[in-house]
């Protein structure tokens, strides 16, 4: 028999239970039909890329399944039917894949990895591994990254010998 695996999503404000009872009931629908569902699993509440019927987020499952591919068929229509069933992908594979599928290794490896803030550190510490830290007094002053004092500015940032501007209204005389 082909193998195929099915991804659909769930409304979000159905609880865990209610997606646990469409799955049971569209595996249920597979055995009824001569196949087998190999594996079940719950990826849990996630975002959406986009908007389905004015949800922003989903319930996703997915389905390994071992079936004919009539009962494929007729468990599609029964996920059409349903109004709790956003959207649904089937996609027949050559084998199906043992242990947990990617979006489980990734949650599992994500978790692993943070654990409270053990590899952060506390407030104050070297956040940014071997970097030194710089002080204030480590920082060039304004006149040596611009070249000391600059006579084109004017008085107003270290003497210049320039003229003032003419503020308008008075283009004859000197301000």
């Amino acid at each position: 028999m082909p193998f195929y695996e099915t991804v659909f999503i769930t409304r979000q404000d159905a609880s865990s239970a209610q997606v646990e009872q469409l799955t049971e009931a569209f595996s249920g629908i597979v055995t009824a039909n001569g196949g087998s569902v190999t594996k079940k699993e719950q990826w849990g509440l996630r975002n959406l890329s986009f908007r389905i019927k004015k949800n922003r987020k989903g319930h996703y499952t997915l389905l390994n399944i071992d079936a004919p591919a009539p009962a494929v068929v007729e468990m599609e229509r029964n996920m059409r039917i349903s109004e709790d069933v956003l959207r649904y992908l089937t996609v027949r594979v050559e084998a199906l894949e043992e242990g947990p599928s990617a979006m489980l290794q990734n949650r599992n490896r994500d978790g692993d990895d943070r654990g409270g803030r053990g590899e952060r550190g506390g407030r104050g510490g070297d956040r940014f591994g071997d970097r030194p830290r710089r002080s204030f007094g480590d920082r060039p002053d304004r006149g040596d990254r611009f070249g000391g004092d600059r006579p084109d500015r004017g008085d107003r940032f270290g003497g210049g010998d320039r003229e003032p501007r003419h503020v308008a209204g008075n283009e004859g005389e000197p301000a």
